[in-house]
């Protein structure tokens, strides 16, 4: 489906704009690509559970830009692709379950691709995106093309966890274990990979120690600014490492 925004999913940036619109606000958005969009129909689409707006305590819908954006995908894919509602609303549940919606001519959701800026070094945007993938033990080792036998060994050492409580593998555990699989090739085992877990633990720790103070206020925009600046510093502390093994192993 290329071309189209995936709503909510992998793509959408923690701490995506929290303003919310009124239903009139949100017929403004929409009219210029969809002229004949209406209230009833919105009404009709929620009724269908397609979209799930929020309501304030006197019963008025109040749409986030997250919303908006599923409205869009809705409308588009019944104007460009002509789907019912049923298999749009199928698209949506894999797109809230942290998967990508299978291509027009596919039948089954793929697992999204890890956003990377330009250089192959993750953005900023990178380290606050999250995802809802859940990946069961079995969905995880045949995706990352590994044995359960590494897997296991990848979880002796720290390397690879389920999420605390579901027993599910998400996004960073899928990656490490591609990763792990590759270096594989290369001779490196798990064992050899715990150097990694440490120094990524304490690049961690350092991060979180600078960061503490704004954590710790009690403004919430200051917690923002909080999250933000994690972002912030991960992706040059990333970059940052990154250069210095490459400048390491450069020949002299």
């Amino acid at each position: 489906m290329a071309g189209s925004a995936v709503p909510g999913g992998a793509g959408s940036a923690a701490g995506s704009s929290r303003a919310r619109m009124n239903i009139g606000q949100v017929l403004d958005q929409l009219r210029a690509d969809y002229p004949g969009i209406t209230i009833p129909k919105i009404r009709f689409l929620e009724d269908k559970g397609l979209i799930k707006p929020e309501r304030t305590p006197s019963g008025y819908r109040k749409f986030s830009a997250d919303d908006v954006e599923r409205l869009r995908y809705v409308l588009r894919m019944q104007r460009d692709h002509y789907l019912p509602l049923k298999v749009i609303g199928e698209h949506l549940d894999a797109i809230d379950r942290g998967l990508e919606p299978p291509p027009i001519e596919a039948v089954v959701p793929t697992v999204p691709k890890v956003a990377l800026a330009p250089d192959g070094l993750p953005s900023a945007e990178s380290f606050s995106r999250r995802d809802h993938l859940r990946l069961s033990r079995r969905e995880l080792v045949k995706i990352a093309g590994i044995t359960e036998d590494l897997l296991v060994q990848l979880e002796q050492y720290g390397l690879v966890t389920p999420r605390p409580g579901t027993g599910h593998f998400d996004t960073d555990a899928l990656v490490i274990a591609q990763t792990a699989r590759e270096l594989a090739g290369f001779g490196f085992e798990p064992r050899h990979l715990r150097a990694f877990k440490t120094s990524a633990d304490r690049e961690v720790g350092l991060v979180e120690q600078v960061v503490a103070p704004l954590r710790n206020g009690r403004d919430a925009a200051a917690r923002g600014r909080a999250d933000d600046a994690v972002s912030e510093i991960a992706a040059l502390s990333v970059r940052l490492h990154a250069t210095l093994v490459k400048a390491g192993l450069r020949p002299s």
